[in-house]
């Protein structure tokens, strides 16, 4: 079971690396904010975007068979992952069949939620990750912290340090430039040996039977073009219905993600070049489950631009790694409880319910109210610790009768300041640990309301 609170109270030790941290996070919100400025009718655009991913997961399984339709005759070899397992062995016999013991990979949200590299690095495959921040935290060893930007946590210093480890570089040279140039080096030579690469799918075009990826490194476009085989790895909502609504998403995605008005690449991939196999794997796991269930379907509709984690203020004083997740912040806190509920109860009540993520998402999903309907479903599924179960039931009871009600508030206000400090603020009162009790009122609410608006 993931403990969300625990795990943020970790990352919480370190009270600089929070607040710069939160300040990075934050940065990266008001370009967007920026972005969105110069553009007239942003809200129009969000309206757009919505409607055209309502109605395109309305009508998810005629798109997708069109969709394989036109790749097929592309020259596209599709299969179908029914979940992770699945995937990955898909992926393994792909490679296995063309004799390959090493392939690159691109940023990919959905290999990372397959457990791709851990599997095939069991299987004696090297996997090597080249998008900049996923081959840092592949070196760390450890997951992706953030969606667009996997090592948003790390500091230049640790950036540094990694690289003099693994790469020689010049200790203590903190420089990005340089470091960007060292991970280019070392990467390039992996470019030029492979045989095989794999990719994401930010969008698939019904239509046309394409498929666009977007990077701001080029790496994907490096991977693919010198490889003799290429995988994409998709989520089977990424279908959408053809270029016009392409048109209108790529507006928003960037700009939304980190503030350019376009990703540097965004390529479109409509058919194989001559002697090489383009492979498309379009996966489940768990999605078709989703959607059938009208209360949360539209969490579907998310293009992954990581918005609403940038403006979260839980996730920007937790760190991603708290979530215990693929994918952290107030998206994650939905998808994570509506695949394993008894696992990842905690995340919905990792989120202040502020709203800011449903305000600035591109395709309108109403992340806040899913998370409060979430902490209902924790509550119905009996995920509840039993400390927390006594405490509600006790706080239901006080606050269903008057008199419970009155009596409680009257033994706080006259009982609690007398209290000595060491029995309020302790290990077990952890609001105590960073918050001071108000100072009491002179009067109460409802003798005051009594006295000036009945009494008048």
């Amino acid at each position: 079971m993931i403990d969300h609170a625990k795990n943020a109270f970790e990352f919480n030790k370190d009270k600089d690396h929070v607040d710069w941290h939160n300040q990075a996070l934050w940065h990266v919100r008001i370009k967007r904010d920026q972005a969105r400025d110069q553009v007239e009718d942003w809200e129009v655009l969000r309206e757009k975007a919505s409607l055209i991913k309502d109605h395109t997961l309305n009508n998810l399984h005629d798109y997708l068979l069109e969709f394989e339709k036109k790749a097929q005759a592309n020259g596209w070899k599709i299969h179908w992952a029914a979940d992770a397992k699945s995937h990955n062995q898909i992926v393994f016999d792909i490679l296995q069949d063309n004799h390959i013991e090493s392939v690159l990979k691109s940023k990919s949200m959905l290999t990372e939620e397959c457990g791709l590299n851990d599997y095939l690095e069991k299987k004696g495959i090297k996997i090597t990750d080249t998008d900049l921040g996923e081959r840092i935290v592949q070196l760390l060893k450890k997951p992706p912290s953030h969606i667009v930007l996997p090592a948003v946590h790390l500091k230049k210093k640790q950036i540094s340090d990694l690289f003099h480890h693994h790469y020689q570089s010049d200790q203590f040279n903190e420089d990005p430039v340089y470091l960007a140039g060292i991970a280019r080096q070392e990467l390039r030579n992996y470019f030029i040996r492979t045989k095989a690469a794999i990719s994401g799918v930010n969008f698939a075009l019904a239509d046309s039977g394409s498929i666009v990826v977007c990077t701001n490194e080029g790496n994907a476009d490096m991977g693919i073009h010198h490889a003799n085989v290429y995988v994409a790895c998709m989520g089977i909502e990424k279908v959408i219905p053809g270029k016009w609504e392409l048109g209108v998403l790529l507006k928003l995605l960037a700009r939304s993600a980190t503030g350019q008005s376009i990703t540097a690449y965004t390529s479109h991939l409509v058919k194989p070049p001559p002697g090489k196999e383009y492979h498309l794997i379009l996966v489940d796991n768990g999605r078709t489950n989703i959607l059938a269930d009208k209360r949360y379907k539209e969490v579907l509709k998310c293009i992954r631009c990581g918005a609403c984690i940038n403006t979260c203020p839980v996730y920007r004083r937790s760190g991603g790694y708290s979530y215990g997740y693929t994918i952290p912040g107030p998206i994650g806190s939905v998808l994570a409880p509506l695949r394993r509920m008894n696992n990842y109860y905690t995340l919905p009540y990792a989120s202040s319910l502020c709203g800011s993520c449903t305000d600035i998402c591109p395709v309108k999903i109403n992340l806040h109210e899913m998370l409060y309907k979430l902490r209902s479903d924790a509550v119905e599924n009996r995920c509840l610790s039993l400390s927390k179960k006594i405490m509600l039931k006790l706080l239901d009871k006080i606050l269903y009768y008057n008199f419970l009600y009155h009596t409680a508030g009257f033994l706080a206000r006259k009982m609690l300041y007398l209290l000595p400090r060491f029995l309020l603020y302790n290990k077990l009162n952890s609001w105590g640990i960073s918050r001071e009790l108000p100072d009491v009122p002179a009067i109460t609410f409802k003798k005051w309301y009594k006295e000036n608006i009945i009494n008048g």
